[in-house]
């Protein structure tokens, strides 16, 4: 009888930690200021459909958040201008965000998120090395990932460790935002991200 509770206990455990890998691997965050593969595909079903002119180039700018905002209006969504897992869905007609190869290569990790912004009560506008906090940064655990290591967050991009905080222990990451008001949007969620180095 023990034996037969051991094995539902690792057979539901690996089926909570598939689901868990499933949902994180379809998270999008396209929003001012992010680059990659996540914006171009955003920019690509944009263009597609009409939305945006010119060439998907990874960048989301003043015009892409416009064509975001212009879709978002027409199709009653809250047109906040960010590209999300609600916008994407309906943008792709019900697909969920599959990452690209060249957004997924490194090592995976899980981690919990959350973010921050330079303008958050009590933080400074300098990180843990003395650079500026801004999109592109994130406060790790020196033990888990070293301080300087790139790293890819599906629907943020790029990011580099450069900062520290005293909850950050263990397997958890603080993101940077350029405002306060992305920071609170982006909440507290369990992510994957891929260590480039």
């Amino acid at each position: 009888m023990r034996n037969q509770c051991v094995v539902v206990f690792l057979l539901a455990s690996f089926l909570l930690l598939f689901s868990t890998t499933e949902a994180m691997a379809s998270n999008i965050l396209v929003r001012q200021g992010s680059r990659g593969p996540a914006v171009r595909q955003v920019q690509t079903l944009l263009i597609e459909q009409g939305w945006l002119t010119g060439a998907a180039d990874g960048i989301c700018g003043n015009q892409t958040v416009a064509a975001i905002k212009s879709f978002q209006k027409a199709n009653g969504l809250d047109d906040d201008g960010v590209c999300g897992n609600g916008t994407y869905s309906v943008l792709s007609g019900g697909q969920e965000y599959q990452p690209s190869s060249d957004e997924s290569d490194g090592t995976v990790m899980y981690v919990n998120a959350t973010a921050y912004s330079a303008d958050d009560p009590g933080n400074s506008a300098y990180t843990a090395l003395g650079t500026h906090v801004r999109h592109g940064i994130i406060a790790v655990d020196p033990s888990i990932i070293p301080l300087g290591t790139h790293v890819y967050i599906p629907g943020y991009g790029e990011a580099v460790a450069e900062d520290v905080g005293g909850a950050i222990q263990g397997h958890r990451i603080d993101v940077a935002f350029d405002t306060r008001a992305e920071a609170l949007a982006f909440g507290r969620q369990d992510i994957a991200i891929y260590i480039r180095d």
